[in-house]
């Protein structure tokens, strides 16, 4: 099938490579002329395991093609998504003038039938919006349908290419069809193709997301009780986690979540909610939680060390393993307030350096190794779960350190072992050894 992807963010680029991956003929198109050429040369713009060696060979193979025309991309394609960004406004509404634009665009170039599938993440309502805005200009028959992504930064290709799920909100069944066709080989071990319609898919997105932030605050809240009362978060999580009404998944307490959906989403739907009159009371205070965590390292930090004129280590910038994304990531508020504080910070990240020096400049120090970051300094505080961090030299961190002080906001570490050998450390919903 002849595929139009608009936009080659992170959604667009996975959609696109994934789709070329099983035979389609895809044309990824962005009016960013720089990020095209670089997409071009297989120099891709974000981390995300897997996805490098599905572009290069993809485009090698001539089933996958990145252009700024975006008109001609269009044209030729059967079915076109629209894959890019709705960044939140000042009231914490979905920004739509991008999709909007695309939508325009796609009317002006609608020269046959065509099936057109929003990938964005949007309010609900959109679909109609792009309905309206294509037929300005459209003078044949097209199909609007919803199709929103459920993709984990750091494990995107592995959602894509073996969902749990695929929603597709439809109106007619010739976009059932096209939606059935393209996803036949995703969905072939069984894991459903779950068809609603348009309004109920576009509130899905919001409502998974949603749910998954509840899940993070909800255990946050939990490792304060357990630090209050002696409890221990770790076992708590796994006593209900048993339960198979719960689950799990997303009850890890941690310095609160961030990224480039949770935030943004949860915002969007409270907006979504007081436009038509519902007040999502659980979701304000969701965020309230949140906004609360991000500063529970700093206070964990200064209540263990005296960080003025001191250097602090952090090991872990990005809001989560295996991504370089630093959207909204706690280590922000934690740099922030160690500058603030008089402190200095040395930082490290396997992925996430070139992002945190758009933020920062020069105002931090940037440490190619882990033990480097630790030079001379008063704590170390770990803010992202990655692999490489959880089984660390003790006995060389602490010969690097001025003090052998760890926060841990990601609970990597045993307290016995921290005090056997010879750490004082804090971490999240545990006993502060």
């Amino acid at each position: 099938m002849k595929v139009a992807v608009v936009g080659t963010g992170y959604v667009g680029l996975v959609v696109g490579a994934c789709l070329a991956e099983t035979g389609n003929d895809v044309a990824c198109a962005d009016v960013d002329e720089d990020k095209i050429d670089a997409l071009k040369r297989n120099h891709i713009p974000i981390y995300e395991p897997g996805l490098e060696p599905l572009v290069v060979n993809n485009q090698r193979d001539g089933r996958l093609q990145f252009t700024t025309d975006v008109g001609h991309a269009i044209r030729d394609a059967e079915v076109v998504f629209i894959a890019v960004g709705t960044p939140p406004d000042e009231d914490g509404s979905a920004d739509l003038q991008h999709v909007l634009a695309v939508a325009e665009t796609i009317g002006l170039n609608m020269d046959r039938p065509k099936v057109v599938a929003t990938k964005s993440t949007v309010p609900v309502g959109t679909a109609e919006k792009i309905r309206a805005k294509i037929a300005e200009h459209a003078g044949v028959e097209f199909h609007v349908c919803s199709n929103p992504e459920f993709l984990k930064e750091g494990g995107a290709v592995d959602d894509f290419m073996k969902p749990d799920r695929i929603v597709v909100g439809v109106d007619s069944e010739v976009a059932a069809e096209a939606l059935r066709v393209l996803y036949e080989p995703f969905v072939r071990t069984g894991n459903p193709m779950v068809l609603m319609d348009i309004v109920s898919a576009e509130l899905t997105k919001y409502a998974a997301n949603a749910m998954l932030a509840t899940r993070i605050s909800f255990m946050n809240q939990m490792a304060q009780l357990c630090e209050m009362i002696g409890a221990d978060v770790n076992l708590v999580r796994k006593g209900i986690g048993s339960d198979a009404r719960i689950g799990q998944a997303f009850l890890f307490p941690g310095p609160g979540f961030g990224g480039s959906c949770f935030p943004k989403d949860v915002r969007a739907i409270l907006r979504s909610g007081e436009e038509f009159g519902v007040s999502l009371e659980i979701l304000k205070a969701v965020l309230a939680v949140n906004d609360r965590q991000k500063h529970r390292a700093f206070e964990k930090l200064v209540n263990n060390v005296d960080i003025e004129g001191r250097r602090v280590a952090v090991w872990g910038l990005a809001f989560k393993a295996k991504t370089d994304d630093m959207r909204e990531s706690p280590s922000i508020d934690l740099i922030r307030a160690v500058l603030d504080g008089g402190g200095t910070v040395s930082a490290h990240d396997p992925e996430a350096i070139a992002s945190a020096r758009r933020i920062f400049g020069d105002q931090i120090s940037y440490s190619e190794d882990a033990y480097e970051a630790l030079e001379d300094a008063a704590a170390l505080v770990i803010m992202t779960e990655w692999l490489e961090y959880r089984n660390p030299d003790f006995a060389r961190m602490q010969a690097a350190m001025a003090d052998p002080v760890v926060v841990d906001c990601r609970n990597l570490y045993q307290p016995d072992r921290m005090r056997k050998n010879g750490f004082k450390y804090a971490s999240i919903g545990r006993e502060t050894v």
